[in-house]
């Protein structure tokens, strides 16, 4: 496998060596110079002659040098004053046509000089290497535009300050530092690295308090009151030897140098001549030779050099301080190939950062005996830990691969050795462990449950503890009382460990989340903490009692105590209720059976009508014959005969008299059974039997992995169910339709459950299960998930969390957890009402049943309308008989005037003739009457008027008119009361001589 790797590797480098610019591949080494000169800026004769000795070893070293190519030295000698130190520059080294300067520093002039060649060089672009300058200055590039060193600078000290207080596992820390550009810097290191190299890392070091002086103090007292005050006893300090020494003076003073205290310091100041016993300090590795550094110096420029000519052309170094080489483009590529070299040299691993800081440098831990005396206790060192194939390309056809080893620093100290403050062996805890705490909680039932102090109330009740609530907004401050598990779980935790305490709410009422903001000078994204989880992070609460869930986020930034409480993730909803709505009788049966038996109803109706009437003995044929039979049965009677089959009411009339009817009667009855028995035990079954639990299975529900529109889930913003979800990929899409119907507390949540609005919410186990057993109408649904547990937050680094712990451990196997769990979670005789409830027979009520009652109602007032409309109806058909009647009548009298009108022409004809007969035959009244009769026998069948009246006329008319008829065997109506009738016989004469001498009255 490891050849397979090597020649993927090697594949790997052909293909960079394919992809080289055209003109790199054809560039050879014979166009660049065949001599480089090295100048050296050194300050003293011994080290000019190591430099030169260097050199001359280096061009034999075939491994630096390619073929062909030879270095020498150019040396002067590092002046006090930077001024004849710029000259010296100019007209020794650049006139030599130097390609680079190796420049140490003089002891009594410190960097001015040093700086004074880094700025005459960087002019021209030629780059400067220092082997001992160490000011924060050297760092800047605007200024220092091509200066590198092999030694690094004396603020990459906090590195080593961070590794020692994680070896230490100290987390809480004051810094002391000087305002200089170096105090600073090493400043801004710390907390920069302290934000992204432990980002996730459990123990991160916080700064307590930071404490900058001026240089050159003359007292420290006014500082050392504020440190005494703060928690923290480990102290970072940069400071120079002088400073350091009134440091130490003053804090030996208030007691602050001896047992507890920690004093971790930089090299300057290990040097002064009263640091305390028991104080750790660093000291740089080759730090007080310049022979390694200026060996690796030069074999670092070698290398990048060769590296150089094997890509591409280096043109000649500037000849003079002229203008005409101000732009040395090669100068400028060099120092770039110098930022990216990596070798073992004398000095260690030498390699550089992006400013041209030596980094890999080794350092070594001191400890402080008894009279100044130095021991080395640790070191931190490169170590190497994997392989890593480097590439070099000496010629498009020659290429190889060197294996070097790339590691990283490491921290080794032997804690064994080490004499603490107070000549103490043990380890100090590193912070002042205070006995009254500031606790803070939040209302979230039952774990704590918050009451309002009423205008009148001095005092909380004896199970209570006060918790006022600080608005930091308007720093007001709220009086309230709370009382609970948490609240329980305090008192007697105070009691086990021996602390006190003053209780608050959280100022904004949440558990706490993070917001991702820009940190200044920063490219990482910085976590803020808002709720309890800011205040602990802010170091303005010590402790959180609370139902606060462990989980990775908030575990980051803070202690906590083995849990309290085991818990999960679960659903609430509410529980499914019994259709209720008006047509709920209705609902055994399917609309399309109901729509089947109403149609059959009316179906079977017509056949019964069709079969009574045509049969042969139905109704119909009978009643012609039969006077006694009862009325036939109509359209009307068959529907009503079914209905009444079909409601099991009683039937009066309207039965079927055929045999065929009487046989489909029969089936119907039978089918009316059926159908009845059905519905009767279908909605037994629907109104009694026990409705479901939930709706939803679990959080692997379909419904709520995919959220439909009428399926709303939410949990609270911020929370820890909060910070679940966005880890859990797999919910990534139910997570997205959540997050816009969070709430801001589970209390408003839960109140929306009960109310309907929200059909699932999701939150802790502990809380709703409580929920669900004080509320027997809602319900926890599914398995728990998510699991994890309540635990009581706490700084990072604490005194009192193993204190903590081992209570909580305590509280668990003596059942104290169990019986607070009993007392207000579990909540028994609530549970046991519940399950009564559950096991209660479901009764009909109202509710229930009210659709039937309206079904009535609307029978009634379907009555109702319609006799109203049944008496409109009748009043319009009594007027229009009257009407008819009214016509009748007319249509009568004017049949009857025109009889008359008949009637008395033929009287007037007849006595006409009459008249004539008289005068003719003179003969008397009584001869004359009977031989009217034999000579006018056809007027003896018609009627004449007997008198000149019309109402005589008329009975006369309605006497005589059925004998007119010649109807046989029909006795003539009577003519009224007082009248008698005549004899069959006997016809009263149509005139006689009294009425016929004076008719002219009856001419129209």
């Amino acid at each position: 496998m490891a050849a397979a790797f090597v020649y993927r590797l090697l594949l790997s480098a052909a293909s960079i060596v394919n992809v080289l610019p055209i003109g790199a591949q054809r560039h050879t080494a014979s166009d660049n110079p065949s001599t480089y000169n090295i100048g050296g800026v050194l300050s003293n004769s011994d080290s000019e002659a190591h430099f030169r000795t260097t050199i001359a070893h280096l061009n034999f070293d075939q491994q630096y040098v390619p073929r062909k190519v030879t270095y020498y030295d150019k040396t002067i000698r590092m002046d006090k004053n930077p001024i004849k130190t710029v000259f010296n520059v100019c007209d020794k080294l650049i006139e030599k046509r130097v390609y680079a300067v190796v420049v140490s520093h003089e002891q009594t002039s410190g960097d001015l000089s040093p700086a004074a060649v880094s700025y005459t060089s960087g002019f021209y672009s030629i780059p400067v290497i220092g082997i001992s300058s160490r000011d924060a200055a050297f760092s800047d590039k605007n200024i220092h535009v091509s200066f590198l060193r092999t030694v690094p600078p004396y603020y990459h000290q906090a590195d080593v300050w961070l590794e020692m207080l994680s070896h230490f596992l100290y987390t809480k820390v004051i810094i002391i530092h000087s305002s200089d550009t170096d105090g600073r810097a090493i400043l801004g290191r710390f907390q920069t690295t302290s934000q992204t190299y432990y980002d996730d890392v459990d123990v991160r070091a916080t700064v307590e308090l930071i404490v900058e002086f001026e240089p050159k103090l003359e007292s420290f007292t006014e500082h050392l009151i504020d440190m005494k005050t703060a928690q923290s006893r480990v102290y970072l300090m940069y400071a120079s030897t002088e400073d350091a020494q009134v440091i130490f003076r003053d804090a030996g003073e208030y007691n602050m140098t001896g047992e507890g205290h920690v004093w971790i310091v930089t090299e300057q100041a290990l040097h002064a001549n009263n640091t305390p016993d028991g104080v750790l300090g660093l000291q740089l590795e080759h730090a007080h030779g310049d022979k390694g550094h200026i060996r690796d110096s030069v074999y670092v420029l070698a290398s990048a050099i060769k590296e150089m000519i094997s890509n591409e052309t280096i043109a000649e170094a500037p000849k003079d301080c002229g203008d005409s080489a101000v732009n040395w483009e090669s100068g400028k590529r060099l120092f770039q190939y110098l930022k990216t070299r990596n070798i073992t040299g004398e000095t260690g691993q030498v390699a550089f950062d992006d400013n041209g800081d030596r980094i890999y440098a080794g350092y070594d831990v001191i400890n402080i005996r008894e009279r100044q005396e130095q021991h080395v206790v640790g070191k931190f060192s490169y170590d190497s830990v994997s392989l890593q194939v480097v590439y070099a390309v000496h010629q498009p056809q020659d290429l190889f691969s060197l294996v070097q080893l790339k590691g990283k620093m490491r921290m080794r100290i032997n804690d064994s050795e080490i004499i603490w403050g107070g000549k103490q062996k043990r380890k100090p805890e590193g912070i002042m462990i205070p006995t009254h705490l500031k606790v803070l909680t939040i209302e979230e039932k039952p774990f704590v449950y918050v009451r309002r102090m009423g205008d009148d109330e001095f005092r909380c009740e004896p199970d209570e503890r006060p918790c006022p609530l600080f608005n930091a907004s308007d720093a007001s401050t709220n009086e309230f009382c709370c009382r609970g598990y948490c609240i329980d779980l305090l008192i007697e935790l105070s009691k086990r460990i021996n602390f006190t305490y003053d209780l608050a709410l959280s100022p904004d009422g949440q558990f706490g989340h993070y917001i991702l903001r820009n940190s200044t000078g920063a490219l990482a994204l910085r976590k803020e903490w808002t709720g309890l989880i800011g205040e602990l992070v802010n170091e303005r609460a010590d402790m959180i009692v609370a139902p606060l869930t462990i989980n990775p986020e908030r575990a980051e930034y803070i202690e906590f105590s083995k849990p309290f409480k085991y818990q999960g993730i679960t659903i609430l909803e509410k529980k499914p209720s019994r259709s209720s709505t008006l047509v709920s009788f209705l609902q055994p049966f399917s609309n399309t059976l109901w729509i089947l038996v109403m149609v059959s109803v009316h179906v079977v109706a017509l056949v019964l009508y069709l079969l009574d009437r045509f049969s042969p003995f139905g109704r119909f044929k009978l009643s012609h014959s039969d006077s006694n039979e009862e009325k036939a049965l109509n359209l009307s009677s068959a529907v009503w005969f079914a209905w009444g089959v079909l409601l099991n009411s009683g039937i009066g009339e309207g039965t079927p008299r055929s045999f065929s009817a009487r046989v489909l009667g029969m089936v119907w009855a039978g089918f009316a059974m059926i159908i009845v028995a059905s519905y009767t035990a279908n909605l037994a079954a629907f109104l009694v039997l026990e409705r479901p639990k939930t709706k939803l299975s679990g959080i692997n529900d379909a419904r709520l992995r995919n959220t439909m529109e009428n399926l709303t889930c939410a949990t609270v913003k911020g929370s820890s169910v909060d910070m679940y979800f966005r880890r859990q990929v797999e919910l990534s899409n139910m997570y997205r339709t959540m997050e816009a119907n969070n709430y801001v507390t589970a209390e408003q949540a839960i109140q929306d459950v009960k109310k309907g609005k929200l059909m699932a919410f999701i939150w802790d186990s502990s809380r709703l299960e409580y929920e669900a057993s004080k509320d027997c109408e809602l319900v926890t649904a599914g398995e728990l998930f998510g699991r994890s547990g309540y635990g009581i937050g706490l700084q990072k680094g604490s005194p009192w969390t193993d204190a903590v712990t081992l209570a909580i451990l305590e509280f668990h196997e003596s059942g104290f957890m169990e019986k607070l769990d009993k007392q207000w979670i579990f909540h028994g005789h609530v549970q046991q009402n519940c399950e009564l409830f559950e096991k209660t027979p479901n009764t009909l009520g109202l509710k229930n049943m009210a659709g039937v009652f309206i079904l009535v109602g609307v029978g009634i007032a379907g009555g109702v309308g319609l006799i109203i409309i049944e008496v409109i109806y009748k009043k319009h058909q009594v007027k229009k008989q009257k009407r008819l009647d009214i016509a009748r009548h007319a249509a009568d009298k004017w049949r009857g005037t025109i009889e008359k009108r008949k009637t008395i022409r033929a009287s007037l004809a007849m006595q006409r003739q009459y008249n004539v007969g008289l005068m003719a035959s003179h003969a008397p009244g009584t001869i004359s009457l009977a031989v009217d009769k034999r000579r006018y026998p056809r007027l003896g069948q018609r009627l004449g008027p007997e008198r000149a009246w019309p109402g005589d006329a008329a009975d006369v008319l309605r006497i005589r008119r059925p004998y007119e008829l010649g109807k046989g065997g029909l006795a003539p109506p009577p003519l009224g009361l007082g009248k008698t009738r005549p004899q069959q016989n006997q016809l009263p004469p149509r005139y006689s001589p009294g009425y016929t001498s004076d008719v002219s009255h009856l001419v129209v």
